[in-house]
């Protein structure tokens, strides 16, 4: 199939890049979108131009790394990973654009590149256990009833590739930071931290610049590992249950309306 190709171009935060266009021959249509990016790469070499910075790690779906915008879509038109989409979603003849994910908090490092250390910062503000629990405890000492393990592995799945933040009209990481909030919270080991883990996050996420959550669930309907839409609920009822029970959480930079 031939395919022309116009992709996002930019040498760092504060250039204001550009598109280039180019036309890709024979390509197969059973290779993965990253494999004809990788193809394209190859001719860009051999004609002396740069190549094409994208982000990938294990191409299987898992990692989260190699998030971009394609058509308009986060992933493309399929509801899965950019590695995970290929040619054959395409037509012989199309053009496909390929962007970058567009947000404040995501500044582009080189192309289609992008610095998503913000969700780690998140991540670090309160997505853990730190509370001493001694030796490992027999398997079945400690009961987990089944809906909160089967939620709590529904949230744990959550990838971070930021496709929700993409995708989203204000540019929320709301989906993400309740699935991290969720996924700990449901677990007896996480309900000890569980009302300074979700201020802490949001305040972080806040500070980061992400926007606030108006429910469109734009987020929900993109994110490859279908994290459901009703953890941002949970998690601003986690809000609310914490300001009634930490004092502390006054002055924690909250500034997002909460919406039940």
């Amino acid at each position: 199939m031939r395919i022309t190709l116009e992709f996002w171009r930019q040498n760092g935060p504060e250039d204001a890049g550009h598109f280039e266009k180019r036309q890709l021959d024979n390509v197969d249509e059973n290779a993965s979108f990253l494999e004809m990016l990788d193809v394209l790469n190859e001719e860009l070499f051999k004609q002396g131009a740069e190549p094409l910075a994208f982000d990938s790690d294990c191409r299987e779906g898992i990692c989260g790394m190699c998030g971009v915008v394609i058509n308009g879509d986060p992933h493309g038109p399929h509801r899965t990973t950019t590695c995970q989409l290929h040619m054959r979603a395409f037509k012989d003849g199309d053009t496909i654009t390929i962007e970058p994910w567009r947000s404040a908090a995501f500044p582009v490092i080189k192309d289609l590149v992008i610095d998503r250390s913000a969700f780690d910062r998140i991540i670090q503000a309160g997505g853990y256990i730190s509370v001493n629990t001694g030796e490992a405890p027999e398997a079945h000492s400690q009961l987990v009833p089944k809906p909160d393990a089967d939620r709590s592995f529904e949230a744990a799945v959550c990838i971070g590739c930021g496709a929700c933040v993409a995708a989203c009209p204000n540019g929320s990481a709301m989906l993400f930071t309740s699935a991290k909030v969720a996924h700990l919270g449901l677990m007896p080991q996480g309900k000890v931290e569980k009302k300074d883990r979700v201020v802490n996050m949001l305040a972080q996420l806040d500070e980061e610049g992400f926007g606030g959550c108006t429910n469109t669930g734009a987020c929900a309907s993109v994110c490859p590992k279908e994290i459901p839409f009703e953890l941002i609920s949970m998690l601003n009822r986690d809000l609310i249950g914490s300001f009634f029970h930490k004092a502390r959480a006054r002055g924690k930079g909250i500034k997002r309306a909460v919406s039940a």
